[in-house]
């Protein structure tokens, strides 16, 4: 076969992955979804454990809207009457009204003059980032940044990148003033919320060091935030990173597959800038859209939030997570605090790690275990993440499974 040396190669290659322990292995698989009832939330169901029902606590779904009944009609209804597909890229006729009301609903609920939708958070990363870089773009770039900003680097061959240290804003600062005179213009990324610890980048500062700086470079310095772990789970009213500092970025990444709990990555910003990226993106250009429905579903979802259902809905997830924060450390486990629903614990031993996401398993908890090298070595972790259609009840039982670890081991 044309493949054989090829198949070889590559089994090489995955076996030196196992061999090192940072093959991802085999999927779970979730074979049904039973809805929330009386003090328990939502319970899943997975290929191999017969009915046996996880409280999940690895979802990103932080507002629970992928199961609430209004959005899932929302779904239906626009399926029903525009079809399961969009059919075509967005400029041969796979524009639909959906999509553009989409887009102007979020433009307004984060404050922007426009916005842009993408088919996914990571496509919209690099759909921004490579189009705005020239061969006179200097990046400076948080080291713990999210792996959609690391590739979107990489694709965009700038003149030049430097690395700041986590949440540093002296080194940061220290950076861009190296920076100086490399370049016309200055993308400085970011993420909102860091996924795998829940601590946000100090936006305001960040901000006001990108004003200093910005004389400098002829092109200006541009602010770039990721910030999909953020939107509809921070701030008094879900609008992110943003709110929750009382800043407010030049270009800002977000996503529907989060807090929405649809499907789909958007951009905000200046019209100039969303006008600039629709003939220029080609992850938006030559990709179809989220389907008519997935945009029925996240417009849904949207408005539920900016109401006074949503306050409720949010108001109760920072209860939840104060809750899960507080049990855990009560428990003997040490964690990174802040108000966003992820919740780290950190292990910082890969055997513990294993161990104790094992010992979850079979009780009926699903939570993810990040070792090395998706953590750097010490940082390793069992990363929680806590949802709003989790119940105290749900709550308590996690910890209880944790605490129940701590006097057994």
């Amino acid at each position: 076969m044309p493949v054989k040396n090829l198949n070889s190669a590559l089994k090489q290659a995955l076996g030196e992955l196992k061999a090192k322990g940072t093959a991802k292995g085999e999927e779970m698989i979730i074979t049904a979804v039973k809805p929330a009832e009386g003090k328990r939330g939502p319970r899943y169901y997975v290929e191999g454990e017969g009915d046996k029902g996880f409280v999940k606590m690895n979802a990103n779904s932080y507002l629970g809207m992928s199961l609430r009944k209004d959005v899932i009609e929302a779904e239906e209804d626009a399926a029903r009457k525009f079809g399961a597909g969009p059919g075509s890229v967005r400029f041969i006729s796979g524009t639909y009204a959906a999509h553009i009301a989409l887009e102007k609903k979020l433009a307004t609920f984060l404050d922007r003059e426009a916005a842009m939708l993408f088919s996914s958070a990571y496509v919209t990363s690099m759909g921004v980032v490579v189009p705005l870089t020239t061969s006179e773009t200097v990046f400076v770039s948080d080291e713990l940044n999210h792996n959609c900003i690391i590739q979107s680097m990489r694709l965009s061959r700038p003149a030049a990148k430097a690395i700041y240290k986590h949440n540093d804003m002296a080194d940061c600062e220290a950076k861009l003033k190296e920076s100086v005179g490399k370049g016309k213009r200055v993308l400085v990324v970011t993420d909102g919320i860091f996924s795998m610890r829940g601590d946000n980048a100090p936006l305001d500062e960040l901000v006001e060091i990108c004003k200093k700086y910005d004389a400098q470079f002829e092109e200006g310095v541009i602010s770039v935030v990721d910030d999909s772990h953020g939107i509809g789970a921070l701030g008094k009213t879900g609008r992110g990173t943003e709110e929750y500092l009382n800043t407010k970025v030049d270009i800002l990444i977000g996503t529907l597959g989060k807090a929405f709990g649809i499907n789909g990555g958007f951009v905000t910003g200046s019209s100039t800038i969303i006008e600039y990226l629709r003939e220029t993106a080609p992850m938006y250009i030559y990709s179809n859209p989220i389907t008519v429905s997935e945009a029925s579903a996240a417009m849904k979802a949207v408005e539920i939030l900016d109401s006074p259902e949503g306050l409720k809905i949010l108001d109760h997830l920072g209860r939840m997570t104060r809750r899960f924060e507080d049990g855990i450390k009560a428990a003997g486990y040490e964690t990174i605090e802040g108000p966003h629903p992820v919740v780290p614990l950190m292990v910082r031993d890969t055997q513990k790690t294993n161990e104790i996401v094992n010992h979850l398993t079979a009780n009926g908890v699903l939570a993810t275990g990040l070792n090395f090298p998706v953590v750097p070595k010490g940082d390793e972790e069992i990363r929680f993440q806590v949802c709003a259609d989790h119940t105290e009840s749900d709550i308590d039982y996690v910890i209880g499974v944790l605490r129940e670890y701590q006097e057994t081991h």
